[in-house]
């Protein structure tokens, strides 16, 4: 049973798009759970709207505009696996505000199986998170918040649970139509391993920053994620020094120098924002991209897009992600106010 419980870990990781070193505990907790985000890269969390998804996603952008917003997401993946959300958000006294949301991961009927191969029983993995959240609007530039969220992980008869917090803090200049945000995101604990011994969370600090253009419809970002991590490349363990046959000097295999290393912190996003009902995105991850890529055929690997439509009672949104020839993802996002549905 062992074998199954380390497939079924591989198997989370994968669904994670570019996991940071494969050592932590709940990999669902780095899955990007909404279409705009999805379609943006992966990590967006610099824009203060009524995307109540946002506001799950960074504690600090909840706002009044969120009061009532309702928001239903759901992913597919390949082999049946298959991830959502469902987000509230509602406004409290004195520019106060709260959200609510549940996550998880379906990974399908899987076949139990004895290590010669002999079939048992069969079983349905999942895993979850709920969360609450708080935001409060210190004055008119700054907000801070914070999201608590309890994680379950049922992989077969091996269980584990844990505990995280989100916490942020965002600048906003409206006459400049600029946002600074910061945030620390999964800081938490495994209060139970599957077996023996406990991991840590996958913790994520992240700086994001974005501009709306004046009298242009364009919204430029660009995020700095793990923060905590400097390096974040991958150095292959079966390189080793040669000797150059020529001179007889030993040649070390290459490594990744600053500008790599630097790189693979930065994500870039572009949200057009074509009408009042109609927007465009795309986003691009270079960790991403050198992570999942295919070396002989990268294609566009950590590349991503996505659209919104924005109508009077509902909006819809798709993200249409990339992680390699060999692979993609498609999420979509249905939001409605609870207010405007009742008049």
């Amino acid at each position: 049973m062992k074998t199954i419980l380390t497939l079924l870990i591989s198997i989370s990781a994968t669904v994670c798009v570019a996991q940071i070193g494969g050592t932590t505990s709940f990999a669902l907790l780095d899955l990007t759970f909404n279409a705009r985000s999805a379609g943006l890269g992966g990590n967006f969390i610099s824009a203060k709207d009524k995307d109540i998804n946002l506001g799950v996603a960074n504690p600090s952008l909840l706002n009044a505009s969120m009061n009532n917003q309702i928001s239903v997401n759901q992913a597919f993946q390949a082999g049946r696996v298959n991830y959502g959300m469902v987000a509230f958000g509602r406004s409290l006294k004195n520019n106060r505000f709260i959200s609510g949301h549940i996550r998880y991961v379906n990974y399908g009927k899987m076949q139990g199986r004895e290590v010669n191969g002999v079939a048992t029983t069969t079983f349905n993995p999942f895993e979850y998170i709920a969360g609450v959240g708080f935001g409060q609007q210190l004055n008119p530039r700054i907000s801070v918040g914070g999201n608590l969220n309890i994680i379950g992980s049922h992989l077969e008869t091996y269980n584990s649970y844990g505990a995280s917090v989100d916490l942020a803090g965002t600048y906003t200049n409206a006459d400049s139509n600029l946002l600074v945000t910061a945030m620390v995101k999964n800081a938490g604990v495994q209060f139970n391993a599957y077996v023996d011994t406990r991991n840590p969370l996958p913790i994520n600090f992240q700086l994001a920053l974005s501009y709306k253009v004046k009298h242009a419809p364009f919204r430029f970002s660009i995020l700095a994620h793990h923060l905590n991590k400097w390096d974040l490349t991958y150095n292959d363990p079966s390189l080793v020094a040669t000797t150059d046959p020529l001179t007889g000097d030993l040649v070390e295999p290459k490594r990744a120098g600053f500008g790599e290393k630097l790189a693979q912190h930065l994500a870039f996003h572009l949200e057009v924002l074509a009408s009042k009902s109609f927007h465009l995105r795309a986003g691009f991850d270079y960790h991403a991209r050198q992570t999942l890529k295919l070396d002989n055929r990268p294609g566009a690997a950590g590349l991503s897009f996505g659209t919104g439509l924005y109508f009077k009672r509902f909006s819809f949104d798709y993200g249409f992600t990339i992680f390699s020839r060999a692979g993609f993802n498609h999420l979509i996002t249905l939001s409605t106010n609870i207010s405007k549905m009742r008049s």
